[in-house]
């Protein structure tokens, strides 16, 4: 650190200012320019502030379906009366309806774009053989290019008619249906017309993607049912968009209509049935216990089992010839979906806390206990309240967890989730990893939470992931942190971001959904993190949670875009976050300061008794010289031979105080006002820290600033100070006594991608080096060859199986 004397005057505190404020680089980014140019123009329907306008509108579309499953060929059919509400300014001449299941047809565009890594890609990804590894795929993937050919699956559409009995005309565009009508739908009128359809079920674990079925061959030789997308669906028209028709691909999700659904579901008499909505016909399915038992469970403390383990397995022995059906009614939902075994185990807690009165339920088979049992409902009933406090209160009357072949899916009042204990081959006893326990926790949390984005707040995630996935992940994160102490939260903390900040090959988080590569890290864990960055060190969190709060509330029941979230978040924290926005979602840009040096100053007090002091004490500290080393004490010196040699200098030098300088001070302190003699007695200790942005993206700084007594203190500098220069910057700080050191983002909450500069003096960067040895594999032809061969009964020794494998060589021999 260079350290030097300010002189106490308005130049030399204007030199200070000039130095803060850097020039402009020679070419000049402006990270803090505004939005204006990205985002689009505020209308009558989205306000610039980022609320709905008086004019917004949206469509609604009410469904009355009638579904039966076959078990046997694992196929549901099924027909619908959708009556379609135009609340739009517009005149419509076509409606365009979903066909999702068409997704699982042969010829789908997403089994056709499937693409794998090329040759080169193997080839310099590692050995293996000539020209490098060769290419590979697991079992799974190989098994999925096979059936996948084989699949008889997407809708098979048996009629598409009017109220009247008459067809309609339409036209299938693989995942997509237009029905042309006969007479335009103009704004304010409605239209209801009948569907017929059906289809075969996909194996999940073979073929499906958020629903399908899962087989249980080797315990009971049963099915589980998870079933979604399984009826035709009003795509979405809105302003910003109009018709929402791009073709489902597998990764960009759903957008759709809020509306009532009345739903007839027909399966085996055995069979339990979960699904969104609330049952309407529990005398029927349900037996008096179990009626009983569900009312017990609303004013219940803990979750009281419906349908018990010894019950599932009771069920899981026989076949139903009969069928049962299951009636739902749901209100104001954005969709449906259910599912239906005879293996499921069923418990059910109700919850009631400031607007909400929900029933939380879980269904799973008994291969789920005992992790099932003791943390699904509970997991439920944890998200809704968590939730409640960030957004607005659970509307619903029931929430699900269901346990299936999906790993984590979201519909409204029901999700799909994965998560089982394993079984030890020896004892049969049950246990389950840390990871087990935790990612069962996380996965309902996660896919409950989605109730409220996107199922109420009804973004767009066919145009963009992150608007439900990376905000309901930082919901998650907020849920995770108050279930317990040190719980392994996979996404929020900035730190966990840094190595896909520092990654290649990243894409904005402002990508569209189906361009998106690593969805794990762009959809999820980047927007979750930067929300948990905006929250704990731009905003705060007071302001934050207003202004999220107030996101939440303005857009639920409402399809938000997500210039209507940033404008928000800006008009309800009073805080311009345009250069957040384009850091953090428009670019790649990362988080990395350095400090790169620091000069120390103390202001001047004119006195000459404390300035020449000073300076000598300056002169003292500098390292004598080798040569002067040396001559320490072994050198003659002629004056202290002759000591009449020495006069007033030798006595003196030139940090002496001379009377001249005592007046002059004297003088000077006679011009001065008290304030400004006040301010020469301050003792003030001035620093000029140089940060340089490597990075690219602007952050505020978080600088932990060590004193000489050992007092600590954290200053937090707004992001703002990059608006000059956004590359380098110098910083002023003032403190009472020395510094002696300094410490950017020392709890690691910027996701600065390379913390090893960020100290002053620098830190050592701890590590373990490995010693191994190493030795490479002998490719041993020979010795492969007369290896024994094991077999099943092992009854052959090595002789006979080289005496079998010369007699199948010699025989290849004669074919050819």
């Amino acid at each position: 650190m260079t350290m030097k004397r300010l002189p106490a005057s308005l130049a030399a505190f204007s030199l200070i200012a000039a130095i803060t404020g850097s020039a402009f680089a020679q070419q000049f980014d402006d990270k803090f320019r505004q939005l204006d140019e990205l985002l689009p123009t505020p209308t009558d329907t989205r306000t610039a502030s980022g609320a709905p306008g008086h004019a917004y509108w949206q469509q609604r579309a009410d469904y009355k379906i009638r579904a039966q499953l076959d078990e046997a060929n694992r196929a549901v059919s099924g027909s619908e009366t959708v009556t379609y509400h135009n609340n739009s300014p517009d005149t419509l001449n076509y409606l365009w309806v979903q066909l999702d299941q068409n997704m699982f047809r042969a010829d789908s565009d997403n089994r056709n774009i499937s693409s794998y890594p090329s040759r080169e890609a193997w080839r310099t990804a590692g050995a293996g053989g000539p020209g490098g590894a060769q290419p590979g795929l697991q079992y799974e993937a190989a098994r999925f290019l096979v059936e996948s050919r084989k699949f008889d699956g997407g809708f098979k559409i048996a009629s598409v008619t009017g109220t009247d009995g008459k067809p309609l005309r339409y036209v299938i565009n693989k995942t997509m249906m237009r029905i042309d009508l006969d007479q335009p739908l103009k704004p304010g009128s409605r239209l209801s017309f009948n569907m017929a359809w059906s289809f075969n079920v996909p194996e999940t674990n073979v073929l499906g993607r958020r629903m399908g079925f899962e087989r249980f061959d080797k315990q009971d030789k049963n099915d589980l049912f998870e079933i979604a997308q399984f009826y035709p669906r009003m795509a979405a028209y809105y302003d910003a968009h109009g018709w929402q028709n791009k073709q489902y691909l597998g990764d960009g999700e759903f957008t759709l209509e809020f509306g009532d659904y009345d739903v007839e579901i027909t399966v085996p008499s055995d069979h339990i049935v979960a699904a969104t909505g609330e049952l309407q016909n529990e005398g029927e399915v349900l037996t008096s216990a179990q009626r009983e038992r569900l009312k017990q469970a609303r004013s219940a403390t803990q979750p009281v089992i419906i349908a018990s383990q010894a019950d599932a397995e009771a069920r899981e022995k026989g076949r139903a010839t009969t069928t049962k059906t299951w009636r739902f009614k749901a209100k104001n939902v954005r969709d449906f979906a259910w599912a239906t075994s005879r293996k499921f185990i069923w418990d059910a807690q109700g919850f009631r806390k400031g607007g909400t009165d929900v029933l939380a339920m879980s269904f799973y088979p008994k291969e789920g206990n005992p992790l099932w049992e003791k943390y699904s409902t509970q997991a439920i009933i944890h998200t809704i309240d968590q939730y409640n406090k960030y957004s607005f209160d659970y509307p619903y009357p029931v929430a699900i967890s269901v346990n299936g072949p999906v790993g984590g899916m979201e519909y409204p009042m029901i999700s799909f989730n994965g998560g089982r204990p394993t079984k030890d081959k020896k004892t049969g006893e049950l246990t389950y990893s840390r990871s087990t326990k935790y990612g069962l926790i996380s996965v309902i949390i996660h896919e409950v939470g989605h109730n409220y984005f996107p199922m109420i707040v009804n973004s767009d995630e066919r145009q963009w992931t992150w608007m439900d996935e990376g905000i309901n992940s930082f919901m998650q994160f907020l849920a995770e942190t108050a279930w317990e102490d040190n719980y392994p939260a996979r996404r929020g903390e900035a730190r966990n971001i840094v190595d896909y900040m520092k990654s290649r090959n990243q894409q904005p988080i402002m990508t569209n959904s189906e361009s998106i590569t690593n969805r794990g890290s762009n959809a999820y864990a980047k927007p979750a993190t930067a929300l948990n960055v905006l929250r704990e060190t731009v905003l705060g969190r007071e302001l934050f949670d207003f202004a999220f709060r107030t996101y939440a509330e303005r857009w639920k029941f409402k399809r938000p875009t997500p210039a209507d979230f940033f404008r928000t978040m800006e008009d309800a924290s009073g805080t311009d976050l345009d250069w957040f926005w384009r850091g953090w979602f428009y670019t790649t840009d990362a988080v990395d300061v350095s400090v790169d040096g620091i000069s120390e100053y103390t202001i001047g007090t004119k006195d000459p008794e404390v300035e020449k002091k000073w300076k000598k004490s300056l002169k003292d500290q500098e390292p004598v010289s080798i040569t002067d080393q040396r001559n320490r004490g072994s050198l003659p010196r002629r004056v202290d031979a002759h000591p009449e040699l020495k006069d007033f200098y030798n006595e003196h030098d030139g940090f002496t105080v001379t009377n001249k300088d005592r007046n002059k001070y004297n003088e000077t302190m006679e011009g001065l006002e008290d304030w400004e003699k006040a301010l020469l007695k301050e003792g003030k200790h001035l620093y000029l820290v140089d940060f340089s942005n490597k990075g690219g993206l602007v952050t505020p700084l978080i600088l932990e600033i060590t004193l000489a007594s050992g007092k600590k203190y954290v200053e937090r500098v707004p992001a703002e100070v990059w608006r000059y220069n956004p590359k380098k910057i110098t910083k002023l700080i003032i403190t009472d006594e020395p510094m002696t050191s300094l410490v950017q983002d020392p709890y690691l909450e910027t996701a600065d991608i390379d913390t090893s500069d960020n100290a002053w003096p620098r830190k050592v960067t701890p590590s373990r080096l490995e010693l191994f040895k190493s030795q490479r594999p002998q490719d041993d032809m020979m010795k492969d060859y007369s290896e024994k061969l094991k077999t099943k009964d092992a009854k052959k020794d090595s002789k006979e199986a080289v005496k079998d494998a010369e007699q199948s060589i010699e025989a290849g021999r004669k074919v050819q």
